[in-house]
């Protein structure tokens, strides 16, 4: 009885693991008694002499640093290739800096114009307008403001433009020649770069301190010496516009002091009307608060084109019926998205199962038929189906040929939602393959066996063994060809005609032809944030953890 008591005893009297440890905490307590240089209470001491944890955390951070030196280069490729043009995009579909970088004088005087009244702006706004055009012309950057500007209304391109050829014109020269006739000196290129360098004349002379520091700028990056530069009518008149405002109070300069006295005989130029000569546009209330309203750096007004919506002086409105396109093609996208991911799975499950099941050596060879059109540039694919879906073409041709369609009523199948689903399912259509054969192969085959042989028919076997374990097959390949088909603008641009086109194509045109890069940012951004709420949802409902590739 105690030899059965033992041995039913043998599996409780077993050292259990908290005896382990117990015991081994005990052994080390006594070692570390007996460590040399260490106290009973002390910490554990490496063989340096250093505490046991202080060592072993030195080590592991060195471990962290080799293996990040390791991966540093991956990391800087990622960020340089793909972080940073992303946050570029996100930036540029917000930044809106040109007009108060282009016009810093007339945004600040336009802040105090009351834009619901009605009324042109004073003629304070007019002469700061006249500087900051100058300056604009000079450095060619009216053309680019007029054109960001004739997004919102059309027809101030043509207006910045002609104006820019006309401001250097204007009359303002009735300035410089009364103050030429003050004292001669005024014309001295090198007077006005000392008088600029005293604080109490650039105090006397806020305007044109503002406006020498901007024209000094300019000529330094050509390579200029503002000491040898003429002196511009612009800085004769922001010299008019001080002294009229100060007298020339405070001004260490004498010339300075002795032409604010005179300043009040002066004859004086209407800068209103110059604009006015330039183009009578310049005197609509309605381009001025078209200006107002985008003078802030930061905008909101891509992200609504982008919606069909836009901001305007009044506010936030839905754009004009005939120019609603973009939430249509948004639609448009998904939907044939969705639809060339669907044909995809129904296509290349049964090829990615008759590839799994296959010997190896058939397998792989058919496996090359796959992998084919990889070998094909996909301009030379698309193009083929132009050619195969026209009404003149090969399948036309084929089906004419059967009798299945009269000569007179060929089937269209190019330019349109059919072209583009047919040429994007075919060239998607190895993405599909691919990860859905990868899973197949570890299912083993004696599972549909075991179903059978319990009773179960090919169907059931399949439908209850079968495909629950080719599902994260179906999820790897439907994301991939989806993120891809929601991107491509090649294939819809050549097959897809009017009605086939994806919101990508609206995207590359605004990158590359109208140059509307704030629009352009602003729809890839969408794009980007519906790629990730869509991929959301997928985690929610499958789990992304489902999806495998092998």
């Amino acid at each position: 009885m105690s030899e059965l008591k033992g041995s039913g005893q043998q599996t409780s009297d077993a050292p259990t693991p908290e005896d382990a440890f117990h015991e081994a905490a005990t052994l080390a307590s006594r070692e570390q008694t007996h460590a040399p240089g260490a106290t009973p209470d002390g910490p554990v001491l490496a063989a340096d002499g250093t505490p046991l944890k202080r060592s072993l955390n030195r080590a592991l951070r060195m471990q962290k640093i080799r293996a990040l030196g390791l991966i540093a280069p991956l990391l800087i490729f990622v960020l340089l290739t793909f972080i940073a043009p992303i946050a570029d995009m996100l930036f540029r579909s917000v930044e809106n800096q040109i007009v108060a970088e282009t016009l810093p004088e007339t945004v600040e005087v336009l802040a105090d114009w009351d834009s619901d009244s009605g009324e042109p702006p004073s003629e304070a706004v007019y002469q700061a307008f006249y500087v900051d055009m100058f300056l604009a012309q000079e450095q060619k950057l009216h053309t680019r403001l007029g054109s960001r500007l004739n997004y919102e209304q059309t027809g101030m391109s043509s207006m910045f433009r002609k104006s820019g050829r006309r401001v250097g014109k204007f009359d303002t020269d009735t300035y410089t020649d009364q103050f030429t006739a003050l004292d001669p000196s005024w014309e001295d290129p090198a007077s006005w770069v000392a008088m600029m360098d005293n604080k109490a004349n650039r105090a006397a002379l806020p305007f044109t301190a503002r406006s020498w520091d901007r024209w000094v700028a300019y000529l330094e990056s050509e390579g200029d010496d503002p000491a040898k530069e003429d002196i511009e009518d612009f800085l004769f008149t922001t010299l008019y516009l001080d002294l009229v405002e100060t007298g020339g109070s405070g001004a260490a300069d004498a010339r300075i002091t002795s032409a604010g006295a005179a300043t009040g005989d002066f004859e004086t130029v209407s800068l209103t009307e110059q604009f006015a000569d330039a183009d009578k546009d310049w005197v609509d209330p309605e381009i001025w608060r078209v200006i107002k309203a985008f003078a802030p750096k930061y905008t909101s007004g891509y992200f609504l084109n982008a919606v069909d919506m836009q901001k305007t002086p009044d506010g936030i409105e839905a754009r004009p019926e005939n120019q609603q396109i973009y939430l249509m093609l948004f639609k448009r996208t998904m939907f044939m998205s969705l639809v060339i991911t669907f044909s995809c799975i129904l296509l290349g499950y049964p090829v990615a199962w008759i590839l799994a099941n296959l010997p190896s050596r058939t397998a792989n060879l058919l496996m090359i038929l796959v992998l084919l059109p990889f070998w094909t540039s996909l301009l030379v694919r698309t193009s083929a189906w132009k050619v195969m879906l026209q009404q003149q073409g090969v399948i036309n041709d084929t089906l004419v040929w059967l009798g299945l369609v009269a000569d007179d009523a060929r089937l269209v199948m190019i330019n349109n939602q059919f072209g583009t689903i047919v040429a994007m399912t075919h060239i998607l259509l190895p993405f599909m393959i691919l990860p859905l054969y990868s899973v197949m192969q570890t299912i083993p085959p004696t599972y549909l066996r075991a179903a059978k042989s319990l009773g179960a028919t090919n169907w059931t076997a399949f439908w209850r063994v079968y495909f629950p374990q080719s599902v994260p097959g179906i999820g790897a390949g439907s994301v991939l060809v989806f993120i891809l088909a929601i991107g491509y603008y090649i294939t819809p641009e050549i097959v897809g005609g009017n009605t086939g086109t994806f919101i990508s194509n609206r995207i590359a045109y605004h990158i590359s032809s109208s140059l509307n890069w704030g629009l352009g940012a602003a729809l890839g951004s969408i794009l980007l944030a519906v790629v990730m709420l869509l991929y959301w949802v997928y985690d929610k409902i499958v789990g992304i953890d489902n999806v495998k590739l092998g």
